[in-house]
């Protein structure tokens, strides 16, 4: 921990990856803590700077959401649970990482405010575990919808543990092609 109040731990399944995690300081109020800390991002590599978008999403038990990529050069981005809890799931689509097609799943919440680091070529997606989860999201580069790739959330061969039934979704999301079918056209 350094003098912040948060420290950085990578995440071993995704090369690349981090926690950045806060220290709560609660009281009877509640609680106060740091959400984000340049010098902690610089720390491992990674520019501040760079996040140029901030954006939250709020969404109800059971809602699933994803599994979302970007083509091109890909996305980077910052995820963190600022109310409620969360199933975020993180799969390593980089073909030239060292851990790729590997994938890695946290319960990400707001009681403890960890943020997520999600490297660039990488699929993302959460389920909402309580009645109300708000998911923070601070991106690298402007959304541009014709970038926006989907893959199944239930791909057999990616075999994430959804801790919930799906009570509800996007019809994009609803019908996104399988991991292979995506691979395919990547490569094509």
């Amino acid at each position: 921990m350094n003098a912040t109040g948060m420290k950085a731990t990578e995440v071993p399944a995704i090369a690349g990856a981090y926690l950045f995690e806060p220290t709560p300081y609660a009281d009877e109020r509640g609680f106060f803590c740091r959400t984000f800390d340049a010098d902690v991002v610089r720390s491992v590599g990674l520019d501040p700077d760079a996040f140029i978008q901030d954006s939250v999403s709020r969404s109800v038990r059971g809602v699933l959401r994803g599994l979302h990529l970007r083509s091109g050069a890909g996305e980077a981005k910052l995820v963190r649970c600022s109310y409620g809890r969360i199933f975020d799931v993180v799969v390593d689509l980089r073909t030239d990482s060292p851990t790729y097609r590997n994938r890695a799943s946290f319960e990400l919440s707001g009681e403890t405010q960890v943020t997520l680091y999600i490297p660039a070529g990488c699929a993302h997606g959460f389920q909402a575990l309580t009645e109300t989860a708000d998911t923070s999201y601070r991106i690298d580069r402007p959304h541009d919808p014709a970038e926006d790739v989907t893959i199944a959330f239930d791909d057999p061969e990616l075999a994430i543990p959804w801790p919930l039934p799906v009570t509800s979704m996007s019809q994009r999301d609803r019908e996104a092609p399988s991991l292979a079918k995506v691979l395919q056209h990547r490569e094509s």
